[in-house]
C-alpha cells in the first residue's frame, strides 16, 4: 500500500528544493491523502501555455512536451528526486494488483492560482 510520511516528506526535500533550484523555479512539496507526494509548481523560468492550472502526466512527459525541450530537462530531474532512493513499483495491472512505496503529482499552478512565468 502505497504511504508517504511527513518524515519521508522531510528526507526527499533537500533534493526537491535542488532540482527546483537549478531550473530557477519556485513551488511547494505537500502530503496529499497519506500516499502521494505533490509538487505544485507556482512560477518559474519555463514556459508552459496550458490552462490556469495543469497535472503533469508524469508516464509521458517526454511524448506530450517533446517541443519543450526546458520542461523536458526540468521534469527528467523533478520526478526521479520525488520518488527518492527507497521508491518502489511492484504492481500490475493485469492481475488488480498496486503496490508501491508512494504515488507522485506534479502541478503547474493550483485550482486557484495560475502558474506563473518569470524571466
Amino acid at each position: 500500500m502505497a504511504y508517504v510520511s511527513q518524515e519521508m516528506k522531510k528526507r526527499l526535500a533537500p533534493a526537491i528544493k535542488a532540482v527546483l533550484k537549478k531550473h530557477n523555479m519556485k513551488g511547494s512539496i505537500a502530503v496529499r491523502h497519506h500516499s502521494t507526494l505533490v509538487v505544485n509548481i507556482k512560477e518559474g523560468a519555463i514556459p508552459f501555455d496550458k490552462e490556469d492550472h495543469y497535472q503533469i502526466n508524469e508516464y509521458h512527459y517526454e511524448r506530450n512536451y517533446a517541443d519543450n525541450p526546458k520542461l523536458v530537462a526540468f521534469l527528467n530531474d523533478l520526478v526521479p528526486a520525488m520518488k527518492g532512493p527507497d521508491f518502489f513499483d511492484e504492481s500490475d495491472a493485469m492481475t488488480d494488483y498496486f503496490h508501491r512505496s508512494h504515488y507522485t503529482d506534479i502541478n503547474f499552478g493550483k485550482w486557484n492560482q495560475s502558474y506563473k512565468m518569470v524571466a
